[in-house]
């Protein structure tokens, strides 16, 4: 009944304003005092003119939309309904009556104020649901502070910036008023944002120009030196800060509240966006049968997350941790409810096992992400290393030329190039089972070789987290230490565009842009907690660790750097060799790993990997 009621509100509003506006167009037309033989024109034009405008008004969806969402798209109807109504009104006149007793100019007028009384009452409709925040309009009302709302000011005057601010205004129930903007952009300056105006540079974040509760950082294109720098600026303030995560963190796009949150060192790093060809990926996976190893691991999580969204006809989750597998195939359940999941409680290094998940489930795409990959832990138990990363990888690459798998993917380490590490090498030999591999039959083998990934396990990052938790200090291994970094998101991503464009035989490298000083980021993470390097948070060098690197690379002597469609996207080709002679190399490898002997090990490593250079 409400619906109708307002409906019948809303009509007779607009028969009133539409009569209004015709009466108005007569007054101006005749300086306010209509002339005798022209106000009988009126009286006889208004009856049927009326339920024409009223006809196109609903013909044009005016009454469909809810009016408190008064939109562009809203206005643009309506002019075409005013201008619609003016063209039949004028046809009938000028059929009927060419026009004698009727003045040309007062339906020009017609149609003007109609457009302007009816979409000014969709505008105050819309300012009355958007709140008080609506009424900024009113100068006075703006410089108001109202009781209980923090005031806001927001780094940037971009589309995130629009979107923020409009969805502010139109729910004041958040308790926020954006006061200001600010931006380098010299032209913005003077200019407003749904009546916000931006005050100057982002420096004024040092010396601010007015009084403000909290600071919105709505810039999700900025690059990692340039956020660094407006995260410094921020602390100056003494403020709380926040931001809106980058692009590829947003559901489609959408810039939401929902999705602002406290700066992580993620942002701090900058990468850009890395843009898929998402036509490419789902050419191979959807309607296909998808295995994943690891599938309950940092990274063969995410991959089992992104995966799931290209509709793969069934995807197999192969775990060796009984928790991990349980919790990945409760939170696959959640989000994919249609998706046949399969999952298999078992060791990638048990031939048997592998070899009834292939026939169980007949895969015809295999993501390898399961592996060992601490350093320092492998560098003390070598033969582990070896029994999983090369061992395991040799049972996937068996099952897969038995059992018929379309392409097998390979999850790798920038620490195969060049390795000093245990973990490196036994990666490197992974590596060069996908190279020989591939001429072993129809599979198409690849691997993906990327730097550090953000929250993984093994990584650093949670390591200092906890470290500044319990008020440090917090270890690093040497000062000049640099790593690649990337986020779990990121790196999926990649595995998933290489197995779409990879014909087999490739090592695909993403462009990772700078390596990134681990001091200076765990100076920011110190930073981001509140505390001040050095002084509330001590750091200390402990040396390099068995195994590590001062520099990571991610390209070795005599591999070929060819490009891909992809611009952020490298493939390496270099010597295949002999799969069969690879093979006898590997279990001569294995036969070592046996005896636990971490030299014989490493001999038989460097034997396989002539680059690997065995730390301290």
């Amino acid at each position: 009944m409400s619906r109708y009621r307002n409906l019948v509100i809303m009509l007779g509003l607009d028969a009133g304003l539409a009569w209004l506006s015709l009466y108005c167009a007569y007054l101006i037309r005749f300086e306010f005092s209509i002339p005798a033989e022209f106000a009988g024109s009126f009286h006889a034009t208004w009856p049927w003119l009326l339920p024409v405008k009223i006809f196109c008004f609903a013909f044009f969806g005016l009454y469909r939309g809810m009016w408190r969402y008064t939109s562009l798209v809203d206005l643009m109807n309506l002019l075409k309904a005013v201008f619609t109504g003016s063209l039949i009104a004028v046809a009938a006149i000028l059929m009927v009556y060419r026009f004698e007793g009727y003045p040309r100019s007062a339906f020009i007028l017609d149609g003007v104020l109609t457009f302007l009384f009816a979409g000014g009452l969709r505008m105050v409709i819309r300012l009355r649901y958007a709140g008080l925040a609506g009424w900024r309009v009113l100068p006075v009302l703006s410089r108001l502070k109202r009781k209980g709302f923090r005031e806001l000011l927001v780094v940037g005057a971009g589309d995130a910036a629009e979107k923020v601010i409009r969805e502010i205004q139109d729910h004041p129930d958040l308790g926020l008023e954006p006061i200001g903007l600010l931006d380098d952009n010299p032209a913005k300056k003077g200019k407003s944002i749904h009546g916000v105006p931006v005050l100057g540079p982002i420096d004024l974040l040092s010396d601010p120009p007015m009084n403000f509760d909290e600071i919105l950082i709505a810039a999700p294109s900025a690059k990692g030196e340039e956020m660094r720098r407006i995260v410094r600026l921020c602390e100056t303030s003494g403020r709380t800060f926040r931001t809106i995560p980058g692009m590829g963190e947003l559901i489609n796009g959408r810039v939401t509240l929902k999705a602002v949150r406290q700066v992580r060192v993620e942002d701090l790093l900058g990468r850009e966006e890395l843009h898929l060809n998402r036509e490419e990926i789902a050419r191979y996976l959807r309607g296909r049968r998808v295995l994943v190893t690891g599938a309950g691991g940092s990274i063969g999580s995410e991959l089992v997350r992104q995966i799931g969204l290209y509709r793969p006809k069934a995807l197999a989750l192969f775990e060796v941790s009984e928790l991990n597998l349980f919790q990945v195939k409760m939170e696959l359940g959640q989000r994919f409810p249609e998706l046949q999941a399969r999952p298999f409680l078992a060791d990638i290094r048990d031939r048997e096992a592998v070899a009834h998940a292939c026939r169980e489930f007949e895969p015809e795409v295999l993501f390898h992400a399961a592996a060992y990959k601490h350093v320092p832990m492998q560098e003390l138990f070598p033969w582990e290393a070896v029994s999983n990363n090369v061992l395991g990888s040799s049972v996937l690459v068996e099952a897969a030329l038995a059992h018929g798998v379309s392409r097998l993917v390979l999850v790798s380490t920038d620490k195969a190039v060049r390795p000093t590490s245990v973990m490196g090498a036994t990666k490197r030999v992974a590596e060069r089972l996908m190279e020989c591999g591939n001429q072993a039959g129809p599979t198409r083998f690849m691997a993906v070789r990327f730097g550090n990934v953000m929250g993984s396990s093994g990584s650093a990052i949670p390591i200092f987290r906890e470290q500044i938790a319990r008020g440090g200090p917090v270890t690093v291994t040497h000062p000049e230490v640099t790593r690649y970094f990337m986020s779990v998101g990121e790196a999926a991503e990649l595995i998933l565009q290489a197995g779409a464009i990879g014909q087999g035989g490739e090592i695909f490298v993403l462009k990772m842009g700078r390596p990134i000083k681990i001091l200076e980021l765990v100076r920011d993470m110190i930073r981001l907690h509140g505390y001040e390097p050095d002084k509330d948070i001590k750091i200390e060098f402990i040396g390099l660790r068995p195994g590590e690197k001062l520099y990571e690379e991610l390209i070795t002597a005599g591999e070929g750097l060819v490009p891909t469609g992809h611009d952020k996207i490298m493939v390496l080709k270099g010597n295949a060799g002999d799969y069969n002679q690879l093979q006898d190399q590997i279990n001569e490898l294995l036969a070592a790993a046996q005896s636990f002997d971490p030299e014989a090990i490493k001999s038989k490593l460097k034997a396989l990997v002539p680059e690997y250079t065995p730390g301290p």
